[in-house]
């Protein structure tokens, strides 16, 4: 997992309003009930933001990433330094794992419904996007163009 591009001209309104790089970190943190990034660091270098520290998961790694990028003026999120308690061994931090995230991008007039359709071939289970991207979609009618979110795994 390397860089992840956003569309820097929307998003929630952090920057600006002080220091951006814990204005950001706070946004992470405090969009999860337990603190589940060990040693979390963040910095902002005009409009990309980079992630460090130890993720509890790989769910939890995308969502910060995710919450990072949603940010008005963010451009791009490098996460070369946020890896996963799975990641790490005896030894250091393994290779990369395979799995990569499927991030998508809200255009205008997208619903939840028709993701879940274009992703699962089933409307119905656009709650799994929602459940996925809690952190990010605080209201299922509540999305917009621009937004990044991830599209989990359909487990059948």
């Amino acid at each position: 997992m390397g860089f992840f591009d956003f569309f820097k001209d929307a998003g929630k309104k952090l920057l600006g309003k002080g220091d951006d790089a814990e204005a950001i970190k706070n946004e992470i943190e405090s969009s999860f009930d337990e603190l589940p990034i060990q040693g979390l660091v963040v910095e902002v270098n005009d409009d990309t933001v980079a992630l460090g520290g130890v993720a509890n998961d790989q769910a939890t790694k995308e969502k910060a990433i995710l919450i990072a990028g949603n940010v008005e003026g963010i451009a791009a999120v490098n996460a070369d330094q946020l890896v996963t308690l799975q990641q790490i061994s005896d030894e250091g931090v393994r290779e990369e794992e395979s799995f990569e995230p499927v991030f998508y991008t809200i255009k205008k007039g997208d619903t939840l419904w028709g993701i879940a359709e274009d992703f699962y071939k089933d409307g119905s289970k656009y709650p799994l996007i929602v459940e996925a991207n809690i952190e990010v979609i605080k209201d299922a009618d509540l999305i917009y163009p621009g937004q990044a979110i991830r599209i989990p795994e359909l487990v059948v």
